[in-house]
């Protein structure tokens, strides 16, 4: 449960540094040197792979799984075999 929910605080704070940036770029568009722009897009590559990873780690452990009704199918025929 921890996982999901530190999933789900990292997708916030995605979209809020997402958010973020398009206000820097609206208010410093007349603004030669600043770099405020290209900050926020290292801080959401940041997050966005730390999410990736997040989700990777819970997949491979199996705290994440997936409910998908193709998915039950492939896991049922394996299991039978």
């Amino acid at each position: 449960m921890l996982l999901k929910i530190w999933i789900v605080a990292l997708l916030i704070a995605v979209i809020v540094s997402l958010t973020g940036g398009l206000v820097f770029l609206l208010k410093d568009m007349g603004v030669k040197d600043s770099k405020r722009t290209l900050y926020a897009l290292g801080v959401r590559i940041t997050l966005a792979g730390l999410l990736l990873a997040s989700i990777a780690y819970g997949l491979h452990t199996g705290a994440l799984g997936s409910s998908a009704p193709w998915d039950r199918q492939l896991h049922h025929a394996a299991a039978s075999e």
